[in-house]
């Protein structure tokens, strides 16, 4: 339509200078009347030019006069430009005003933090967990922030990380979420966590209280259990059996109390306690022993290497209980007369307690969930080895208020090794020497 409307344009203008032409040709005027038609004609577009000019300073608000000629092409064009663009600018601003409900809708709060660390925006979730005003606009988040701990960790995490808190005023427990925003921004996500950690607190007290209330009546249970089977020859024999089960059945609940009681202590409380340079090879050795009795007739192949020059700094107490529980787990599900080896040793990452067996390993499906509580590969076998279900629980744990972790390798029909990896900071050195069993 646009070529047309040109091509019609141009055709005009030809007809009418061509008959200009002729009237000059004619009236032997060619040159004044060519003249003045063209300085007419400048005027006209001056005259346009400048009503193209009023109508863009009020280019929202009014539509284009009327015009002529190629100033009506631009002026459509430009109509044309401005209501596309109104039509982008309405969806835009409608797909903003669902983004900002849906924002604001949420009971988690949102701060973006600009690079200075200064506040540039927040939902209503945040204003109202961390009592933003609307005048604290450009105010640095830790002026208004002021617990030590979250500071040290704001300014140390700029692209990632979490940290938990207790709001000093409204006593809400804030988890803090910190993540990259655009522009070198960051977005801060403040969760309110309170009904969550008194809901574990509930958990906690709940297990604590139910195991010391069972650890006393288990404890006479198994008194009279012992009692009965040290005289066992003076009863029936058809009692004999019985017995038995309920010993059995009477150990496993105590060691399941036990379990318990651990993992209570080690949820509730924060530090690994009293820390000391452990010698870790007399250590590995006390469980070789222990693991080596567990063993008994299937005389399973156990041996351990170890750096005896490398030490390290934690709690005994909670390091036997993860590192034994590594053992006996291998004990238990590692075939007759099968290998299981036990490394300590140190490269420049670190220093690590590798437990590898030749035990019937584990499907990498399971791998990720085996240190959740009472996890199961196999229910059945689980129950017959008489294992709680909170050893590698208790594991994690432990390891955890040691600045370390767990990593875990296994290939079904051959074999697992689990390896506990502690940083270089937990080392202490001791004079060296050789330790093998």
């Amino acid at each position: 339509m646009l070529n047309d409307r040109r091509q019609r344009l141009y055709g005009r203008l030809a007809l009418f200078y061509a008959a200009v032409a002729s009237l000059g040709y004619f009236t032997e005027l060619f040159w004044p009347l060519l003249t003045g038609v063209l300085t007419l004609h400048l005027f006209w577009y001056l005259v346009q030019m400048h009503w193209l000019i009023d109508w863009l300073r009020e280019f929202d608000t009014t539509e284009p006069h009327h015009a002529h000629g190629a100033w009506a092409d631009v002026l459509d064009y430009l109509w044309s430009f401005r209501r596309r663009q109104r039509t982008e600018v309405r969806r835009l601003e409608k797909a903003l005003q669902r983004v900002q409900t849906s924002v604001e809708s949420l009971s988690d709060g949102l701060v973006i933090i600009t690079r200075q660390g200064e506040l540039q925006w927040w939902n209503e979730a945040a204003e109202q967990m961390l009592g933003f005003r609307d005048g604290d606009v450009g105010q640095a988040l830790t002026n208004l922030v002021r617990d030590p701990h979250f500071v040290s960790w704001f300014q140390r995490n700029r692209r990632h990380g979490q940290y938990e808190m207790r709001h000093p005023r409204t006593e809400r427990v804030l988890q803090f979420t910190n993540n990259r925003h655009a522009a070198g921004n960051r977005l801060l996500l403040v969760r309110d966590i309170t009904r969550l950690r008194q809901l574990e607190q509930m958990r906690q007290d709940f297990v604590a209280n139910a195991s010391h209330e069972l650890r006393t009546p288990l404890t006479v249970l198994q008194g009279y259990l012992e009692g009965f089977s040290d005289n066992r020859d003076s009863l029936p024999p058809r009692t004999h059996r019985a017995i038995d089960q309920m010993q059995g059945q009477t150990r496993r609940m105590v060691n399941l109390v036990n379990d318990l009681m651990l993992l209570t202590r080690l949820d509730t409380v924060d530090d690994a306690g009293d820390q000391t340079a452990i010698d870790v090879a007399a250590l590995l050795n006390g469980i070789v022993e222990d693991a080596r009795e567990l063993s008994g007739e299937q005389q399973h192949r156990i041996t351990v290497e170890a750096q005896t020059a490398v030490q390290l700094w934690g709690n005994g107490s909670e390091l036997r209980s993860a590192f034994s529980n590594l053992v006996f787990n291998a004990v238990h599900y590692t075939p007759e007369q099968g290998r299981i080896h036990l490394r300590w040793y140190e490269d420049n990452a670190g220093v690590y307690l590798a437990v590898e067996d030749s035990g019937i390993g584990i499907e990498t499906a399971h791998i990720p969930r085996l240190t959740e509580r009472f996890y199961r590969v196999d229910p059945g076998r689980s129950s017959a080895t008489g294992g709680t279900g909170l050893g590698l629980a208790i594991v994690k744990h432990a390891l955890a208020r040691h600045d370390a972790r767990l990593d875990i390798q296994s290939t079904p029909g051959t074999g697992s090794t689990f390896t506990c990896c502690f940083p270089r900071a937990r080392i202490a050195r001791a004079p060296a020497r050789t330790a093998s069993a």
